[in-house]
């Protein structure tokens, strides 16, 4: 169990907390999955610890992953009365979000991707999230030399701005000792 406030000691949030790691890394592949049409099975995070063998260059597929998680600069904490009291911690974010794409539709899948973003039901589908899209890079082409062939390679940047709420058990203060002197 979480301390509160009354017992002394590091506080850490009470639950749900906002998606991490591999849950992120789903909503995320999703995303790409639902907004180019790309298979799901054809989104592949971009680091994973047993790597699989890449598809063959007559495949059309993408390999994502978040490239950086900037925070801004300073959160809001602001406390709720009700009950026995908890302050709600909020901060937005920044995420960077890395997608290469293959294969020999691998630009049109790009240029879905950048296309599709500006999509208000796309947008909706991320703010059922506390997510927002921001910007889309250029598309960049970088050909991988694979096997003694060229693979059909193209780079883009999606840039995400999600809000991060937690809960802390931060109890109200029901009373105090005070003591005040007066300076003849």
């Amino acid at each position: 169990m979480a301390n509160t406030s009354a017992t002394g000691g590091y506080l850490a949030p009470t639950a749900p907390v906002p998606p991490e790691d591999d849950d992120l890394d789903n909503l995320l592949q999703e995303l790409v999955a639902g907004v180019t049409g790309l298979d799901g099975k054809m989104v592949r995070p971009r680091w994973q610890p047993t790597v699989p063998k890449q598809p063959e260059p007559s495949v059309n597929w993408c390999a994502l992953g978040i490239a950086v998680q900037k925070n801004d600069a300073g959160p809001a904490i602001q406390h709720d009365g009700d009950g026995d009291g908890s302050d709600t911690y909020i901060r937005h974010q920044e995420i960077e979000l890395l997608c290469t794409f293959y294969g020999p539709g691998a630009k049109g899948y790009a240029q879905r991707l950048a296309d599709g973003m500006a999509i208000p039901q796309n947008n909706e589908q991320l703010g059922l999230n506390d997510m927002k899209f921001v910007s889309v890079s250029d598309i960049r082409p970088a050909p991988d030399f694979v096997n003694q062939q060229w693979v059909r390679r193209y780079d883009l940047t999606l840039v995400l701005r999600r809000k991060i709420t937690r809960t802390y058990a931060v109890l109200n203060l029901l009373s105090a000792d005070v003591q005040s002197t007066v300076d003849p």
